[in-house]
């Protein structure tokens, strides 16, 4: 019987409280403005702290009306601002009831009250519309709709503490693009904002510098303009230095960190700054200590990441800094069993985010060892690391696998790490596992990793080419990324380096010749580059070479002259000649360029540029195609005996090749007149 009760019961309830919500209302429509104003307060009691009501409320029509209430001239401006303040209440519940409240268009109600000259009415409209703007539902774009609506914004700082707190807030939420850093920047950001850095009150301070931090992030204009600023009299880099000292909270101290981080990442504090190496550097590496929290241990590793990213100085330091890679080693153990934690909700909280620490020690580790072997070798050598850096390739969180693959690439840089703890951990099997499914911003770097575990002396590339990986990177090669299409590439150049001919046929059956030759005309040049690349290695030993350039010649030589035809860079065509001279010493594809006359005219025109690189590129192919076979061991067929190379020495004399060479023999540069000597010795012998 209890069963068949609760629900009327509940249903008795839930209108009982609907009801109620419906009375305060209903108040909200009386005539009598005081019964109104009255109404709204007992509203804004009836709401603080309790979502249900909020919720309640927001169903029932309450907010239009608030707004109505608040946008009206009659209304009186006690009423205007305890409506304010009532929409600020229901702001803070959850986030539908922000989508709620902006699908009514709260923010230009609001912003709209800003033109209200009564500074309390204007206190809570920017207190309401800071609860709004950092919700993550909100979007942030409808800050900069209407242009007038940042400078006056501005002109606001000066009004009051809570103008300067609310309103800094308001920018450090709302700026995410360099498009908000430009608005922002132009309409005087950084001269309003620098005063409030010394403000008496700390949340002002405080909000001063988080605008600070987002506005230099990755933007040399804001940084260039933030390294002259002066607050009373100090340097504005001096500033921050004071807010990074251990007294300070861990908040501004973190900030301040950061935003010298950006400064210098920017190029306007030099890296061997002091107060990059010995005040921002070390206030860092203090963050990643386990007695702070867990998103203060996280944003210190992220930020120490980013500033010495580029930098093998920094790196070095960091490493030899409060122990700083076994440091990192417990962001893998957090929380632990026997965790000093008591709070449950921030037991429950650190749980559902030690993700997060993991992502971030894998970042840390990947900048710390991406130049120096020494600060590599220490990472591996770190307790389980590589096991690990495996685990993290297969973890749930798309962003852990990507700062996993990301320190795998670091630490693949080394040739030591290659042979020894890369094969001991077999780490190509779940880095094949990651590419077969894997977002772009993953497989981009993936496929770089495996471009490094396809280098010659890994003892990882014949597992991975036994496991049919010349499809999965041929498949990258056609990609629209030009990122993938790079790797793909290189992956494939760095397989067909000394392969054997069953390798390279593999590659060019499981490419094609359409793809290939497709690839020498990509747009991107790093693609068109290793292209090159590629086709070099494979038209390397002669049997090689003349077996590809017998089935794939003609082809071959039409990219090739379509590339020395066009306007492409040094580089470019100094790959395309060492190509043509891979194809000058096979036995028989040689004969194929003797029988090009425009290929021949086009090499002695590369003689004779004024590129050294060019020229002894070029020479090269002559040196190839005049060399006397008696003087190699070599098969003797009868397109490589001595009556074959007497007869392309004679053809290339008559071409004027014998005179370029001599003349080149007085070039300055002591390789290009070697080789232009050796080849002459040719003619002699």
């Amino acid at each position: 019987m209890a069963c068949l009760l609760e629900a009327p019961l509940r249903i008795s309830v839930l209108s009982e409280v609907t009801a109620t919500s419906r009375h305060y209302v209903d108040r909200l429509f009386d005539p009598d403005p005081q019964k109104v104003l009255q109404g709204v307060i007992d509203m804004k009691n009836a709401v603080i702290g309790n979502n249900k009501q909020k919720a309640n409320l927001i169903v029932l029509g309450a907010v239009p009306r608030l707004l109505y209430l608040l946008q009206q001239s009659s209304s009186s401006l006690e009423l205007r601002t305890e409506c304010a303040v009532v929409l600020g209440s229901l702001a803070m519940g959850t986030e539908n009831n922000i989508k709620s409240l902006v699908d009514c268009h709260i923010i230009p109600a609001l912003l709209q009250g800003l033109l209200c000259p009564d500074l309390i009415f204007i206190e809570a409209c920017l207190r309401c519309l800071r609860t709004v703007f950092i919700s993550p539902v909100t979007p942030v774009q409808l800050l900069y709709t209407d242009p007038t609506v940042i400078p006056h914004l501005m002109s606001l700082l000066s009004r009051s503490q809570r103008t300067q707190e609310y309103i800094t807030q308001i920018f450090s939420h709302c700026c995410k693009t360099p498009e908000h850093q430009t608005v922002l920047f132009n309409h005087g950001a950084i001269q309003n904002i620098a005063p409030l850095l010394i403000s008496p009150s700390y949340k002002v301070r405080m909000q001063a510098l988080k605008c600070f931090s987002v506005l230099a992030y990755e933007n040399t204009q804001v940084s260039m303009t933030l390294v002259n600023v002066l607050v009373d009299g100090e340097l504005l880099s001096q500033v921050f230095v004071r807010m990074m000292q251990r007294d300070q909270p861990i908040e501004m101290q973190l900030t301040a960190a950061k935003c010298l981080t950006y400064m210098c990442r920017a190029g306007t504090i030099r890296t061997d700054d002091s107060c990059v190496v010995l005040k921002t550097l070390p206030c860092l590496v203090r963050m990643c200590s386990k007695e702070h929290l867990l998103e203060e241990r996280v944003e210190g590793a992220e930020t120490l990441a980013y500033l010495m990213e580029p930098d093998v100085e920094l790196q070095r330091i960091a490493s030899t800094t409060d122990h700083l890679v076994a440091m990192l080693a417990d962001y893998f153990k957090y929380p632990s069993s026997v965790s000093a934690i008591t709070d449950i909700k921030r037991l429950d909280h650190d749980l559902k985010h030690a993700h997060e620490l993991r992502q971030a020690a894998f970042k840390l580790y990947a900048s710390l060892g991406s130049n120096d072997e020494d600060i590599r070798k220490k990472i591996t050598e770190t307790e389980n690391m590589m096991d690990r850096i495996v685990s993290g390739l297969s973890e749930s969180s798309i962003k852990v696998r990507l700062a996993a693959v990301r320190c795998l690439h670091s630490l693949s840089r080394s040739v030591q790490q290659l042979r020894t703890s890369f094969h001991d951990h077999a780490v190509w099997k779940p880095l094949m596992k990651l590419l077969q499914n894997a977002p772009d911003e993953v497989l981009v770097m993936a496929s770089s990793t495996l471009c490094n575990l396809l280098l010659e002396f890994s003892p990882s590339k014949e597992p991975i080419l036994e496991s049919g990986v010349i499809e999965l990177l041929c498949t990258l090669t056609q990609s629209d990324s030009p990122a993938l299409r790079v790797n793909g590439i290189w992956a494939l150049m760095n397989m067909a380096f000394q392969a054997d001919q069953k390798v390279k046929v593999e590659i060019v059956r499981c490419l094609g010749t359409e793809q290939l030759f497709r690839l020498l005309s990509d747009p991107d040049g790093n693609v068109l580059m290793k292209t090159l690349g590629l086709l070099r290695n494979l038209l390397s030993t002669r049997p090689h070479i003349d077996q590809i350039m017998s089935s794939h010649g003609k082809q071959i030589l039409q990219a090739v002259t379509l590339i020395l035809e066009a306007e492409h860079s040094v580089e470019v065509k100094e790959q395309t000649l060492c190509i043509l001279a891979n194809i000058a010493d096979g036995n028989t594809a040689k004969e194929i360029l003797m029988t090009n006359d425009d290929m021949l005219q086009k090499i002695k025109y590369y003689m004779g540029h004024s590129n050294v690189k060019l020229q002894l590129a070029a020479t090269f192919c002559i040196s190839n195609l005049i060399w006397n076979e008696e003087d190699v061991q070599a098969v003797v067929s009868s397109d490589c005996s001595p009556k074959g190379s007497q007869e392309r020495q004679d053809k290339l004399r008559e071409m004027g090749f014998v005179d370029i060479l001599h003349k080149l023999t007085q070039a300055s540069d002591p390789n290009l007149c070697d080789r232009a000597k050796t080849a002459m010795q040719q003619y002699l012998a």
